[in-house]
């Protein structure tokens, strides 16, 4: 079965960058939709970026404008590119995979954004 490997969190000030990666065991990502979501301390998981296999992308409102979505076929790699943090931004972020039946997700980067 396919595993999904996060990397990339960790702590940082508010209005700093952040790249996250998600690596994929099989090379999937041009078949699949894949995306990022988010859960904080005491709140639900929610979603934070998509990109679908022919290459669409869309936000959340709270992250439009700062975060980027994006992928390396030939890596088999999904990237978040967060720019401009806030504190309200620190959450376990996680990589999903949706293709055909399956529905793959990492086991979470931890991001920490200090005010």
């Amino acid at each position: 079965q396919v595993q999904l490997v996060e990397s990339g969190g960790g702590l940082v000030q508010a209005g700093g960058s952040l790249r996250l990666s998600c690596v994929a065991s099989g090379s999937i990502f041009s078949i699949a939709a894949v995306g990022w979501f988010r859960q904080a301390p005491g709140k639900q998981r929610e979603f934070v970026a998509r990109l679908t296999s022919g290459g669409s992308t869309n936000y959340a409102d709270s992250v439009k404008g700062r975060f980027t979505i994006s992928r390396d076929n030939a890596k088999n790699t999904v990237y978040l590119q967060m720019n401009s943090l806030k504190p309200e931004d620190t959450a376990v972020y996680y990589c999903n995979a949706h293709f055909g039946p399956a529905n793959l997700w990492g086991q979470g980067t931890l991001v920490t954004v200090s005010s």
